[in-house]
């Protein structure tokens, strides 16, 4: 299999190693808007260098991989769903509903594959809780608890093209609330702070955030994000039901530390940001990929999918300007 990988920064050279990795990928094309680092990368790796995205989509590929800068995924699946190529794309879709629906819209007028990059769904800690909540082991489930806090903030140049925290962080935490729990959030109470550094108010941002979120059995989840966690990259959820409770992402490298005398101590090397707490996650989502591609297995995470997540993220960033609890019936679904 033939695979075009577009966009040669930090994710996309990890995906390139992991694609270099699969026996069923015989050759990687990738290709970059600035031509000069994707050949760096193809001599780095032995991948093949497109002088362009026009010659990586005229060189032959079975599928394509888009790990370009946000702005351009929704051109790029469109591009892909016109060739008739399968696209592995990273999330988000685009930055926006109306971006979002035109894009999937291409996808299933052209009847082509498109396989959004939530990677928690690959994440053995997850799958774990799913199966838990699945099996009825923890009962009936009354508490999610979910958190990813970064070790520290982006570059301020990223931050008026990220869509903001709800849309770029914590949109992975909405992901995989509703897989675990196999259920629908109904309405979200959202609040956030800017009190951190100075450019986060200048990108009208927030650098912290939390939300509520009624699902439609009634269970009660939170979801809390910042940008500024300086012990180190801390993502969990945490899940209570009548009978058992189970938590995601405690390990010993969790940065964490007890205030109790007998607790554990702080972690000898927490993890420093999600590529490598979640390499072997992002490894597998794109074996799955190729398996997609090949017919072997179901698109484990497909456009509509991703489309649920970014409506509850835009259900908290109207409720968080507007100081207000937003039921899910006022963001539309298309």
């Amino acid at each position: 299999m033939r695979i075009g990988l577009i966009g040669t920064g930090r994710i996309g050279t990890f995906h390139s190693t992991a694609l270099g990795r699969l026996p069923e990928v015989t050759s990687l094309v990738v290709a970059d808007a600035d031509a000069a680092r994707a050949a760096d990368l193809a001599a780095r790796t032995g991948a093949l260098p497109a002088a362009s995205v026009d010659d990586l989509f005229t060189s032959g590929v079975d599928a394509v991989v888009v790990t370009a800068a946000t702005s351009a995924h929704a051109e790029l699946i469109g591009r892909a769903a016109r060739a008739g190529l399968p696209v592995f794309c990273e999330k988000p879709i685009a930055l926006d509903l109306p971006g979002t629906l035109a894009a999937l819209a291409e996808v299933e007028a052209a009847g082509t594959v498109l396989q959004l990059g939530f990677q928690r769904r690959f994440d053995a800690g997850y799958a774990a809780a799913r199966d838990a909540v699945r099996s009825g082991r923890l009962g009936r489930l009354h508490t999610v608890r979910a958190m990813t806090s970064d070790p520290a903030p982006p570059p301020a140049a990223y931050l008026p093209l990220s869509g903001g925290l709800y849309r770029d962080c914590l949109v992975h935490d909405f992901d995989i609330l509703r897989w675990v729990t196999g259920r629908e959030v109904t309405e979200v109470y959202a609040t956030g702070s800017d009190a951190g550094p100075a450019m986060f108010r200048e990108a009208g941002d927030v650098d912290t955030a939390a939300a509520v979120l009624t699902l439609d059995d009634g269970t009660l989840a939170t979801a809390t994000a910042t940008r500024c966690n300086g012990a180190g990259y801390d993502v969990r959820m945490e899940l209570a039901g009548e009978q058992d409770q189970l938590a995601v992402g405690m390990d010993e490298r969790t940065p964490l530390t007890s205030a109790e005398p007998a607790g554990p101590p702080a972690p000898v090397k927490p993890w420093p940001g999600f590529l490598e707490r979640f390499a072997p996650a992002y490894e597998a989502e794109l074996a799955a990929f190729v398996d997609v591609v090949r017919g072997e297995r179901e698109n484990p995470c497909d456009g509509r999918e991703a489309l649920h997540a970014l409506r509850i993220a835009e259900a908290c960033e109207l409720s968080r300007r507007e100081r207000r609890p937003v039921g899910m019936a006022e963001i539309p679904e298309g």
